[in-house]
């Protein structure tokens, strides 16, 4: 618990926004409702967070900016460029933020003109939208916060990091590491399920293998290039799963991998 007498009177709060592009607000959400939310609100200086506050404003300058939500929409694009010309450190918070999310299926297989053809038909819409997109398309990201949305310890140490002067470190390892140490069975060898464990950042402390459900990748493909979808796509293909499927499901949260889909060629006998 922190003290009354050690907060700004020590030094000056960090000043933070939280903001949302096109998403579903589950990461702010989660920041919202973090069990220690008071303790944060007293140590730093939220300068811009409409889900806590409506007096929040976009044009604030900030040290660190929390953003969620993929770039899909030409306002996203022009809300980013000046949360990012407004902030000292940016945060992708969540799966849409760091790698597109669910919205980013079609990506490769679909332009945005057929994907809007596939939703809207001859409807119009007032808002031009564009193909969604990680932020760190279109503006440098310091720090991705995976998840969907992340996890309560892992912004609490995030903030933490911040608050002291250090910065957070990313987790490099899938998440059949927390499966293992967790004690479950491995689904898909033993049940031959399709689980994306081992090519999806841990944090999630394996929760949905824990009850018997596949990891689908709601984290994101594990970072600096050593999420081996090849590998798992072997594994896949000898136990009867087509080329169709195992592309179909790991598209969904990491259709921007640009390694994917040489790697499923790799696995299914394409290009080499």
């Amino acid at each position: 618990m922190i003290k009354e007498d050690t907060r700004a009177d020590v030094r000056e709060r960090p000043r933070i926004g939280v903001y949302a592009l096109t998403s579903c607000y589950g990461c702010q959400l989660m920041m919202a409702t973090v069990s220690d939310i008071l303790e944060v609100a007293n140590v730093f200086d939220i300068r811009c967070f409409y889900m806590v506050s409506s007096a929040s404003t976009m044009d604030e300058e900030v040290d660190i900016a929390f953003v969620e939500g993929s770039v899909s929409t030409e306002k996203d694009l022009k809300e980013i460029l000046e949360i990012r010309k407004n902030c000292k450190t940016l945060v992708a918070m969540g799966a849409c933020a760091v790698h597109g999310g669910v919205q980013s299926w079609a990506e490769g297989n679909l332009s945005y003109d057929e994907i809007y053809e596939e939703v809207y038909g001859d409807d119009k819409i007032d808002m031009p939208g564009l193909q969604a997109a990680p932020i760190s398309q279109y503006v440098h990201v310091d720090y991705s916060l995976p998840g969907c949305p992340p996890e309560e310890d892992e912004i609490m140490y995030f903030l933490t990091t911040f608050l002291v002067g250090s910065f957070p470190e990313q987790k490099d390892y899938p998440v059949c590491a927390e499966c293992r140490t967790t004690g479950n069975p491995c689904i898909l060898i033993e049940s031959n399920v399709p689980c994306l464990g081992s090519v999806t950042t841990a944090g999630c402390g394996a929760r949905c293998i824990t009850f018997n459900v596949p990891c689908i990748g709601c984290r994101g493909p594990v970072p600096h290039n050593t999420a081996w979808f090849d590998a798992l796509a072997t594994v896949f293909k000898k136990r009867g799963f087509t080329e169709e499927f195992v592309r179909a499901r790991l598209k969904i949260f990491a259709a921007h991998n640009k390694n994917l889909d040489k790697m499923l060629k790799k696995a299914f006998g394409g290009d080499k």
